[in-house]
């Protein structure tokens, strides 16, 4: 880190009299990116009329994929849930195996990317502007997904290459190259896995970095004074002290951040996951009417957004976009495992959209749907999240204060985590991209990792809204090419799970503890 840091000064020290002037910057970068922002923003999100209602064709695809997958696996969401705990729990680990971190550091590194903001702000959003109802849909997709995440990060840990340093590399890159070269389709699995690597790196550096970093610093700056706070007009300095604690965590790889986020992980979960449920525990008697209200509104032609199907998109949208299941993201981490069975690997994946999506999501929807949403109520609650997605944090913030006044300071706490623990997984994941795309070297990973800590500076100080839009864009591009070769290559997949699941049974894969 002793590298970065002289750099990160360096820039802190030059980018300053132009955070000075923010506005005029943001106008400036706006300017530049607006043009091809609208430009991908209208590739990736085209609308398809349905039933009256827009819906994004990108919502259409991952949902359709998760639909598929669970059907043709049989249910593996379910059905291999109990063996998912077993293999996180360590009772399958070889310590011989192949790989750099254990099934459990490589599930907490990849909700680690996944359990973030979006759970606080994306909930509120959704159930301000879908109503209680999108709260059920968000559930049902969530279930789905966890089967788009079994393939994906099975074919990841199967597809991964082992490097001279011992290290591994893996992800979608690799499976959509090699997997549908071995079925002679090597120039299409070239195509697809440049796009899905060129995504990739755009997406690490807009909404897996700026946009984590630009929502913590504004939280930090709300709890601190607001306008009168010490960081407005010179929150760069924040972004200054995250990147060097993000550089400081991710110069060691995977393993380094692994060690960070097995620790960080469990412990920003438990965080909110015990402040909802103090809400939920002093309004105890509240709970039954808010599941009643839930499950009503979801079907509900009266419902919010354009009545029925307007609320189900809501909710399955807000699913998709929080836990990014079949954006093949996640796989990039898994296939780091120690293990020799890539199947293994998948059945832990599926866990990530049940505990980012059917229990996070859940607890903060109902935590809102509880408390009337807060201090805000639900009229002003829809005009902020018409406003911007990036706003919705105050409706999660005001829900939680309501039982707890102190919460939005400890809600505070909790962002900078989610963004922190956000940031360094996709640090990884656009590492491992960039290194497919340039070759593994030193100069490769060092260049990535100064350019990621940069914009984690840029990120905190400016507000361009074209820059976060084009960061989600990019990272919603990964799931075309991903999701067309998970159906190329989901045959050989389903092959090894039946072979997998039957040497579990005859005993030839052992269980250790």
């Amino acid at each position: 880190m002793r590298k970065f840091l002289p750099f990160l000064l360096l820039f802190g020290a030059v980018i300053q009299p132009f955070m000075a002037m923010a506005s005029s910057v943001d106008e400036k970068i706006n300017a530049v990116m607006e043009p091809l922002t609208n430009v991908i923003m209208k590739v990736i999100f085209f609308e398809i009329s349905f039933g009256g209602t827009s819906v994004p064709f990108v919502l259409i695809w991952l949902l359709a994929g998760a639909i598929f997958f669970t059907f043709y696996f049989k249910f593996i969401n379910i059905s291999g849930f109990r063996h998912a705990l077993d293999v996180v729990r360590g009772r399958y680990d070889d310590p011989n195996d192949i790989g750099e971190v254990s099934h459990f550091q490589a599930l907490t590194a990849a909700l680690s990317g996944t359990v973030g903001v979006g759970n606080i702000a994306g909930v509120a959003f959704a159930v301000s502007l879908g109503g209680p109802g999108a709260t059920f849909w968000m559930i049902v997709a969530g279930l789905l997904g966890m089967s788009s995440k079994f393939v994906e990060c099975t074919l990841g840990t199967k597809y991964r290459q082992e490097n001279s340093d011992g290290s591994v590399s893996g992800g979608p890159m690799y499976y959509l190259r090699d997997g549908l070269a071995k079925q002679g389709k090597a120039g299409l699995g070239k195509v697809l896995a440049v796009l899905f690597a060129i995504a990739c790196i755009g997406g690490s550096f807009g909404g897996g970095n700026m946009v984590q970093i630009n929502q913590a610093t504004k939280q930090l700056i709300e709890v601190t004074g607001g306008e009168a706070s010490f960081l407005a007009g010179q929150s760069w300095i924040f972004g200054a002290i995250m990147a060097v604690l993000v550089g400081l965590i991710i110069i060691g790889g995977i393993k380094s951040i692994a060690r960070v986020t097995d620790k960080v992980v469990p412990f920003m979960v438990g965080i909110y996951v015990l402040g909802a449920l103090i809400v939920l525990g002093g309004n105890f008697t509240e709970i039954p009417a808010a599941f009643g209200l839930i499950i009503s509104s979801a079907f509900s032609p009266e419902a919010a957004y354009g009545g029925l199907i307007g609320v189900l998109i809501v909710g399955f949208q807000r699913a998709a976009f929080s836990n990014e299941a079949g954006i093949g993201s996640a796989s990039i981490a898994h296939s780091a495992a120690k293990t020799n069975e890539p199947v293994s690997e998948g059945i832990v994946a599926l866990l990530e959209p049940f505990i980012d999506t059917v229990v996070i999501c859940t607890m903060t929807a109902l935590v809102i749907v509880i408390s009337g949403y807060g201090e805000i109520g639900q009229e002003t609650a829809l005009g902020l999240a018409q406003a911007r997605d990036l706003q919705a944090i105050e409706l999660t913030s005001s829900a939680f204060a309501q039982t707890m006044s102190w919460f939005p300071v400890v809600l505070s706490f909790a962002v900078i985590l989610f963004a922190l623990s956000t940031m360094i997984s996709w640090s990884y994941y656009g590492l491992k991209s960039w290194t497919f795309l340039f070759g593994e070297s030193k100069m490769a990973d060092l260049s990535y990792k100064a350019i990621f800590c940069m914009f984690v500076i840029l990120g905190s100080a400016i507000s361009a809204q074209s820059v976060f839009d084009f960061g989600d864009a990019m990272i919603f591009a990964m799931c075309f090419p991903n999701v067309l070769g998970l159906y190329f290559l989901m045959g050989e997949v389903k092959q090894d799970v039946a072979d997998y699941f039957k040497r579990i049974k005859s005993g030839e894969i052992k269980r250790f503890k």
